[in-house]
C-alpha cells in the first residue's frame, strides 16, 4: 500500500565531481535572463557587510511516507544561530502551501527597507524538467499532480527577494535532494531558476543528486553550523567551501553540495560579531544516517508517468493537466492533456461557475505578520454568498422508521441507522504507526450515520438547491453511486445545507464513531474476520462486482452487522477530525479531534482503487481539507436527541 512504500534515494545519482565545490557546475547566469531589478548604484568590489539582516527559515519534515526526523530541528538551529548573527528571523516549520507562500510574502515585504536577505530550507524538494520545487508538509507521492502544482518554486522565492533594494544581498541555502521522479531535464542546470544579481545559491547536492541525514542534523546543515561557529570573519562563500567539503567527507563522497554565485565582492555574516555556540550539530566524524531527503517512489520514471497519469484521467480541473505538462512537457498523454485542458476552459467559459467553498484560513508562520497567502488548492472562493437554498425537501410519506429503527428525513434525504451507545478499543498496533496506540474509547450517546455513503442523487438535491456546487459530470453519471471528487469543505456545506432543509442535528462522523460503525461490536482486522474475504469489499483486489472506472453503486456489497454498507472501499470518506500523525493524547470520549487552523483532515475506509491491505477497520489516512479528488466522498451522522 502506498502510505507503506519504501521511498529510497538511490545514493551516486548526479553526483558533484571534485570533494569541495566542483566549479565546473557552477552555472553562468545569462544577464538577459536575470529577474532582479539592478540597484541603482553599483558596490564596489571589496569586502562588504550590511548592518540590516533579514531571514526566512522554513523546516518540512511531517510527510505522510518520507517523514524527515530532522529538519524541524535544523530550522531551530539555524534559527538559532542566525538569530545570534544579528538576523531577524520569520520561522515557519511544517507549513503547508499557504503558509509557505504567506512566509515568503512577508519575508519579500521586509526586505525592502534593504540589507541581507537569507532563505532556508530543510525537507523534500524535486525537480521537473523546468523547475526545482520546494515540498510543502503533507506533500504525498501518491499524488503527483499535488506535489507539482502545491510545490513552491525558488524562482519565486528568489522574485521575492530580487526586488532592488539599498545593500542588497542574497543567500539561499536548501538542504534538499534535487530529486527528479519525473522526465529529467535535458541538460543538468535546465531546472535550476536563474539567479538575480548579488546572489549566491548553495544546493546539499547536484542536480538530480540526493541529500543525507545526520545523526540530528542533514548533513550540509551540520557543516554549516560548525563553520560558521569556527570559521570567524570569512567570506560567506569560503564558508560554504568549507562545508561542502566537510560534507563530502562525512558522508565518504555519497554527498557533494555546490552552489552558484553572482556576488561581485565578499560578504562576511559574522563580523564583527562574537562567536556562539552552534547547537546541536552533527560531529565531523559521525557517520551519516541512511536516512536521505529524496521523495521518489519506487517506480521507475516511466512507471511513475503512469501513475501521474492515471491519478488524474478522471479530472475536471484543469490544472492537474497542466501540473502534468510542467512534469512530461513531452509525455506520452501530453497532447491528451492539452486537448483536456482546452475542453475544460471551453466549458468553464460556457457554463455558469459552480457555487465553491469559502477558502479555508489557515495559521501565520510563527512570528510572520499575515499576509494574502495565495494558496494553490483547486477549489476557489466564490465571488459572491450563495443564494439562500430553495424550498427545503418536504418529508416523505415514506419516511417512517423500519424495524431496525433506521429511517430518513426527507425523499432525497441520506437513510440513517441508529447506533447505541458502548466502548471499544481504536486503532491497531499491527499496522500503520499512525493507528498507534490503540487506546479506549467511550461514545458516551446514541447517534444515527448514514447506512449508505451520500449518492450522487443526494448531492444533487444540495447543488439544485445552490447550496453545493455541481458535481464533475465524468465521476458523477450513476445517480445510486457514491457522490465523490469532493473535498472536505464540499462536505461541510452539505451536511449544514441538511441540518438547515430538515431542522436535524446533521454533520461529519468523528473519527471515532466512524471506527465504532465500521467494527459494528468486532475486534478483528475487518469486520468480518481477520482474514481477507471475496465479496466484502468494494476494491480492486475484493472480488466482483468491480471496475476500475469508478465504484459501484451503493449497497452492492453485504452490510456490516450494523447493517452498514461500503464502509469498506467504495469511496474514501471525509470525518470531522484534523490529522493528527498518531493517536498520542487523542480524546477517548469520541468527539471531534480538532486542532485551530486546521488544515489537513481525516479520511477513512480506503477506495475501490486500493487493494484488500486498505480495507482494515483501522485504515486512515489525511487529505487537505480544501483539495477535491476523484476518491474522496462521505457519508452523514446526525446526533439522536
Amino acid at each position: 500500500m502506498w502510505r507503506k512504500l519504501l521511498l529510497v534515494c538511490m545514493i551516486g545519482v548526479g553526483y558533484a565531481q571534485a570533494a569541495g565545490v566542483d566549479t565546473k557546475l557552477v552555472p553562468v547566469v545569462d544577464e538577459s535572463a536575470q529577474v532582479a531589478v539592478r540597484p541603482a548604484a553599483m558596490v564596489r568590489p571589496g569586502p562588504h557587510t550590511v548592518d540590516r539582516k533579514v531571514a526566512l527559515v522554513i523546516g518540512n519534515g511531517d510527510y505522510p511516507t518520507s517523514p524527515l526526523a530532522n529538519a524541524r530541528r535544523d530550522a531551530q538551529a539555524v534559527a538559532t544561530a542566525l538569530t545570534a548573527l544579528g538576523f531577524e528571523v520569520i520561522r515557519a516549520t511544517n507549513a503547508t502551501p499557504p503558509q509557505m507562500n504567506e512566509a515568503i510574502a512577508e519575508f519579500g515585504k521586509r526586505l525592502q527597507a534593504g540589507g541581507i536577505g537569507l532563505f532556508y530550507f530543510a525537507g523534500h524538494a524535486i525537480q521537473t524538467p523546468g523547475s526545482t520545487l520546494l515540498l510543502a508538509t503533507g506533500s504525498d507521492v501518491r499524488a503527483p499532480a499535488a506535489l507539482v502544482r502545491d510545490g513552491i518554486d525558488v524562482a519565486a522565492v528568489l522574485r521575492a527577494m530580487s526586488a532592488a533594494r539599498p545593500q542588497q544581498r542574497n543567500v539561499l541555502v536548501l538542504d534538499a535532494c534535487l530529486a527528479q521522479p519525473f522526465a529529467p531535464p535535458a541538460h543538468a542546470g535546465a531546472a535550476l531558476p536563474a539567479l538575480p544579481r548579488q546572489t549566491l545559491i548553495v544546493y546539499a547536492t547536484a542536480p538530480g543528486g540526493f541529500a543525507l541525514d545526520g545523526r540530528h542534523h542533514g548533513l550540509l546543515t551540520a557543516a554549516w553550523l560548525h563553520e560558521l561557529e569556527s570559521a570567524h570573519d570569512a567570506d560567506v562563500r569560503t564558508i560554504f567551501q568549507r562545508a561542502s567539503t566537510e560534507v563530502a567527507q562525512v558522508s565518504r563522497g555519497q554527498q557533494k553540495p555546490w552552489m552558484a554565485s553572482t556576488f561581485d565582492d565578499a560578504l562576511s555574516l559574522t563580523d564583527g560579531l562574537p562567536a556562539f555556540d552552534a547547537a546541536q550539530r552533527i560531529a565531523t566524524a559521525d557517520a551519516p544516517t541512511t536516512q536521505t531527503r529524496g521523495i521518489l517512489p519506487k517506480d521507475s520514471n516511466e512507471q511513475y508517468e503512469l501513475t501521474f497519469w492515471d491519478s488524474i484521467k478522471d479530472s475536471n480541473y484543469a490544472s492537474d493537466y497542466e501540473a502534468y505538462l510542467k512534469a512530461y512537457p513531452n509525455g506520452r498523454f501530453a497532447t491528451l492533456a492539452r486537448a483536456r485542458i482546452e475542453r475544460l476552459k471551453a466549458s468553464a467559459g460556457t457554463q455558469k461557475p459552480p457555487v465553491a467553498p469559502a477558502a479555508a484560513s489557515t495559521p501565520a508562520p510563527q512570528a510572520v505578520t499575515p499576509a494574502t497567502p495565495t494558496p494553490q488548492q483547486r477549489p476557489a472562493a466564490a465571488a459572491t454568498p450563495p443564494p439562500p437554498p430553495a424550498a427545503p425537501p418536504q418529508p416523505s410519506a415514506k419516511a417512517t422508521a423500519t424495524a431496525s429503527g433506521e429511517g430518513k428525513d426527507c425523499a432525497t434525504c441520506p437513510v440513517m441507522v441508529p447506533l447505541p451507545a458502548g466502548s471499544f478499543t481504536m486503532g491497531s498496533n499491527s499496522d500503520d504507526p499512525s493507528e498507534k496506540p490503540p487506546h479506549h474509547v467511550t461514545i458516551s450517546a446514541p447517534f444515527a450515520i448514514g447506512k449508505f455513503e451520500v449518492t450522487v442523487e443526494q448531492w444533487n438535491a444540495c447543488a439544485d438547491a445552490n447550496a453545493c456546487p455541481r458535481l464533475s459530470p465524468e465521476n458523477n453519471s450513476v445517480k445510486n453511486a457514491p457522490a465523490r471528487d469532493l473535498s472536505w469543505d464540499d462536505a461541510q456545506l452539505y451536511v449544514k445545507w441538511l441540518a438547515k432543509a430538515t431542522g436535524k442535528p446533521y454533520r461529519l462522523p468523528t473519527e471515532a464513531e466512524w471506527e465504532y460503525a465500521d467494527r459494528a461490536g468486532t475486534t478483528t482486522k475487518y469486520w468480518w474476520g481477520d482474514q481477507m474475504r471475496k465479496g466484502q469489499a468494494n476494491c480492486k483486489d475484493c472480488g466482483d462486482p468491480w471496475h476500475k472506472e469508478g465504484p459501484e453503486s451503493v449497497g452492492s456489497f453485504t452490510p456490516n452487522p450494523y447493517g452498514l454498507h461500503d464502509m469498506n472501499g467504495s469511496v474514501w470518506e471525509w470525518v470531522s477530525d484534523c490529522w493528527h500523525n498518531s493517536y498520542q493524547n487523542a480524546p477517548n470520549d469520541g468527539h471531534t479531534w480538532d486542532t485551530p487552523g486546521c488544515n489537513m483532515r481525516v479520511i477513512r475506509g480506503g477506495s475501490w482503487r486500493e487493494g484488500g491491505d486498505y480495507m482494515l477497520t483501522s485504515t486512515r489516512f489525511k487529505y487537505s481539507q480544501s483539495v477535491r479528488q476523484s476518491q474522496d466522498g462521505f457519508r452523514v451522522a446526525k446526533d439522536l436527541k
